[in-house]
């Protein structure tokens, strides 16, 4: 919105109080909005008169889609048995369900993909049971882009089952943090010493069956990742500017009607 300007040569006094109680009141002339472009776009560009090469622009979030995106996340999960079938290969945790999502997202059935570069905190839990009568380990490590990730490794002990019907249970936990590019992806790689040493999930038990309380179901695994970042809205900034426009650089966005207020200063 354009408030009332003041002629070259000033105004009469009742345009000049108009003007300056506008402005104690906020209503001044150098703000807007702008709405990201779609498809995948990592780039805005933001046309008006009043910017010159030396104009600071302040972007605020302006919509509920602008507001979500104030970081990268993602939280997935899979309810369903996974077991080796050879001792001494790698095996690929599989994921089957999109729990939470926001610029990162599952693919192939293990893939964890990152669309914004960035530093990601990536953690995992997964319900690992030991039916033999052993002491048994795991090896749980990170793969990106189908290469292990060096000292990404982590080796949980799991102790022999306790009869032959109460097979030994493990929560197997870790959080790491991970520098990565757009487009990069991740996947969980996993070794047992045992075949019969497996991921396993549980279905939800009702209080109908004599338990209670009810029980809900246990997912074999989460994995949850992160964007760190210090503030939400410096996923956005002003990459260049000319007379008159200037290049808004943001995450990639597929998401309509994502809108910025900014603000012009000098």
């Amino acid at each position: 919105m354009q408030f009332r300007r003041l002629p070259p040569f000033g105004g009469d006094p009742r345009a000049v109080a108009e003007i300056l109680n506008n402005v104690l009141d906020g209503k001044t002339n150098n703000t807007g909005t702008i709405t990201l472009a779609t498809g995948n776009a990592t780039s805005t560009t933001l046309y008006d008169e009043r910017i010159s090469v030396d104009t600071k622009i302040v972007l605020i979030p302006f919509s509920n889609a602008a507001e979500d995106d104030s970081s990268p996340y993602g939280q997935f999960s899979d309810n369903t048995d996974q077991a080796a079938t050879t001792i001494g290969v790698e095996n690929i945790l599989g994921l089957n369900t999109t729990d939470l999502s926001n610029n990162v997202y599952l693919s192939n059935g293990d893939r964890i993909n990152f669309r914004n570069a960035g530093k990601y905190a990536i953690q995992f839990s997964i319900q690992v049971v030991n039916s033999t009568n052993d002491a048994q380990s795991i090896d749980i490590w990170f793969k990106k882009n189908g290469n292990n990730i060096a000292a990404s490794n982590s080796k949980f002990g799991i102790k022999p089952r306790k009869s032959s019907g109460a097979d030994s249970q493990l929560i197997a936990a870790t959080m790491v943090f991970f520098d990565l590019a757009a487009n990069d992806y991740i996947q969980l790689a996993w070794r047992p010493t045992d075949i019969d040493v497996s991921f396993e999930h549980f279905a939800a038990v009702s209080a109908s069956a004599g338990v209670t309380p009810a029980i809900p179901e246990t997912p074999t695994c989460f994995v949850t990742v992160q964007y760190i970042a210090q503030y939400a809205y410096s996923n956005i900034y002003v990459s260049s500017q000319s007379n008159g426009q200037a290049t808004i650089s943001h995450f990639s966005n597929d998401t309509a009607n994502k809108t910025y207020a900014y603000i012009l200063i000098g």
